[in-house]
């Protein structure tokens, strides 16, 4: 099934293909723009799709991101069901990554790191905010950096 088929509201599809851990990090992570507070990211691996499942006390919030096409989704709690992500966004200055604006923050500096050396072409040269807006199905319909994020992408 097309992710975009299951994205709106509906439970992912069930899949035969094991998980694998690819990390687990502990670190900062802030809720709805409040203050950061210890919280452990585990990265899975399921054959297309990636699950980064932050637990922040008895909270557990999950982002899914998979590759063809590349969608974001959120899952809180108990939920089985994935919601597409609004908008995801990456603070070099601080190594933070928020979802749906701060609704979720995480602190990940290895991850952020990695990223600026996998791309060292001009996109990120000199750059702080990268931010990607995302339509009704979760793929990216939009991009931005540093002020041009200002912008009402409406």
């Amino acid at each position: 099934m097309p992710a975009a088929a299951h994205s709106q509201g509906q439970p992912a599809p069930s899949k035969a293909t094991a998980s694998k851990v690819l990390y687990t990090l502990a670190t900062q992570c802030s809720l709805a723009g409040g203050p950061a507070q210890p919280c452990t990211v585990e990265a899975i691996d399921e054959g297309g799709t990636t699950i980064y499942r932050h637990r922040i006390g008895a909270q557990t919030i999950a982002v899914r991101i998979t590759d063809s096409p590349v969608t974001m989704a959120i899952q809180s709690g108990t939920s089985t069901t994935w919601v597409p992500l609004r908008s995801a966004g990456a603070l070099f200055s601080t190594n933070s990554i928020c979802f749906n604006g701060r609704d979720l923050c995480v602190v990940n500096p290895n991850y952020l790191n990695s990223v600026r050396e996998d791309r060292q072409d001009l996109r990120l040269q000199g750059r702080d905010l990268v931010k990607v807006h995302f339509g009704p199905d979760g793929r990216v319909n939009a991009s931005c950096y540093d002020a041009g994020c200002e912008a009402d992408l409406r």
